[in-house]
């Protein structure tokens, strides 16, 4: 349910009402009873997950080539194969 705040004009107090989106907004204060007129606030939320850092945004779609990557042994290894040579069998 949104919170509305609103601004007496005659007291001046400042205060917030939970009310539904289909509620017609309030026309008295409830300290005073003058006339009240709705404020354009800041809504707060919090983002929650992976994706919304600063840092989540500059990954690239795979593990960097500085960062080690563990086996299944636990033991650090290069992610990027591609540098990497082919062992050879001695001949």
């Amino acid at each position: 349910m949104p919170i509305y705040e609103y601004q007496c004009t005659k007291c001046g107090e400042t205060f917030e009402a939970f009310q539904k989106i289909t509620d017609k907004p309030l026309t008295k204060c409830k300290f005073c009873h003058g006339r009240v007129e709705q404020l354009i606030s800041h809504s707060n939320f919090q983002l929650k997950g992976s994706g919304w850092y600063l840092t989540d945004y500059s990954r690239k779609s795979g593990p960097s080539a500085e960062t080690p990557v563990k086996s299944d042994k636990g033991k650090p290894e290069a992610s990027n194969d591609s540098k990497a040579s082919p062992k050879e069998k001695p001949a």
